[in-house]
This record gives structure tokens, sequence and C-alpha cells, in this order.
């Protein structure tokens, strides 16, 4: 009979170490839970000053899962016409989904969740919303022009926003202008698609016997998808 006792000893062994591996399996396939969720995009189109933004069904994008705390994805899907995406047979566990938003540049940045899945359900992730266009990731640095309009010998004759005035955009450290801008109609000028820095924005004047002046406001832009104002309006001479 101590025989038996033996045999019965070892096969509760094996069975209590085949249940602790796997109970301690972690995240991953295998299991009855299952993660699902919806992508939308926010779109930063170019040429758009005020930066206003258009969000959509992220159609035909990539979601990413992470297993725990691995430090690279174990699964991907693709989202359908509506945006969704499912993960099935997973154990229970902590996961990551991800999906990757496009800067101006062209880099990608991810936008990612944690979801907890349990054993026989399905988990709802929040929604991720990842953005693309020209302007995101940038801001824009905007300001008023007047003009003071003067005769050759340096009266002033009338005055007025500055209409079709030339503005330039330097950036701190840098050689020559990155961009240049006419003034509106309304006197407002914008320079669009600026990433964080600091930055001094110009314009030339002349007097009666034309010889040009520069008139110039510095500003920082610290921060991305954010309009900066000049803090006062630049004003010039100009000869009609």
């Amino acid at each position: 009979m101590k025989w038996i006792a033996k045999i019965i000893s070892v096969f509760l062994v094996i069975a209590w170490t085949s249940v602790t591996v796997s109970c301690n399996r972690g995240e991953g396939p295998g299991g009855t839970g299952s993660i699902e969720g919806t992508v939308y995009k926010v779109l930063h189109p170019d040429d758009n000053y005020n930066l206003e933004t258009d969000t959509v069904l992220a159609v035909k994008e990539d979601v990413f899962l992470v297993y725990g705390t691995q430090r690279f994805y174990g699964d991907d899907e693709e989202t359908d016409h509506t945006g969704f995406y499912q993960f099935k047979y997973l154990r229970p566990g902590t996961y990551t989904v991800y999906a990757y938003s496009t800067l101006a540049s062209g880099e990608r940045t991810a936008v990612s969740q944690t979801v907890e899945v349990q054993r026989g359900k399905a988990t709802a992730a929040p929604v991720i919303y990842i953005h693309e266009g020209k302007a995101y990731g940038t801001s824009i640095v905007k300001g008023h022009v007047w003009a003071y309009y003067i005769d050759k010998n340096g009266n002033v004759i009338s005055q007025g926003w500055a209409y079709g005035q030339r503005m330039y955009i330097q950036r701190q450290g840098e050689d020559f202008p990155c961009d240049d801008v006419r003034v509106g109609i309304d006197g407002v000028f914008a320079f669009q698609k600026l990433s964080p820095g600091y930055y001094t924005v110009f314009t030339f004047g002349e007097d009666e016997d034309e010889i040009p002046s520069v008139v110039s406001q510095t500003i920082s832009v610290t921060g991305t998808d954010q309009i900066y104002w000049l803090s006062d309006t630049m004003r010039v001479n100009v000869k009609p």
C-alpha cells in the first residue's frame, strides 16, 4: 500500500506544479478574456490659422498590444471601417494598447491606454485619440502692424493697418529668417508651423531719405498647438 501512497503523492505534486505554473503564466495569449476599443484620428490641417481640428474615425490604423511589463508589443490588429479593434483569447492581467500619432516632421509618437483583463470577459479599452496633419505639434505666432505713411519731407500724410507689408520671422541662433508673410487687410499677420523656441519677428520701414529701419519684437514659443500674439502692435513708417 505504501507504493500506492507514493504514487498518489507524486501525482498530487505534479498536479499542483502544473496548476502553479498555469497560474503564473502571466499576460499573453491562451486565455478567455479580450480587449476591444475604438481609435479616433484628430486632423490638424495646414493653412488653418485658428488651429481648428477635425475628428474622424481612424480607419485601417494599426493598434499594438503589450503583454504586462514587456518593452515590445506582442500582437497587433488593424481597425475596421468604424475604427474598432479587438484582441481575443487573452489571459488575465495588465495590458497596454497603443497607436501612433504623426507629427508634422513625420516623427511618430505612441498614444497608449492601460487595460485590466479578466478571465472570460470582454474589456472595453478607453478611446485612443491619435493626431495627424502638417500643423500637429506646432504653434502659430500672430501680430498687428500699423503703418504711418510719410511724404518726402517725413510728414505723416495718412495712417492705418499696414496691408501688404512683408513680415519676417527668425529663430534665435540662426542666420536667416525661416519664413515671411504679408500683412492682411485687417493688419494681422500669422506665422504657422513653428516649433517651440525663441523667435524675432521683424519688418523694414523707411524714412524720408529712403533709409531702411528695422522694427522688431521677440517672442517665446513655449508649447505646441497654441496661438501666440505679440504683446504690442508693431508700428512702421512707410513711403506710399
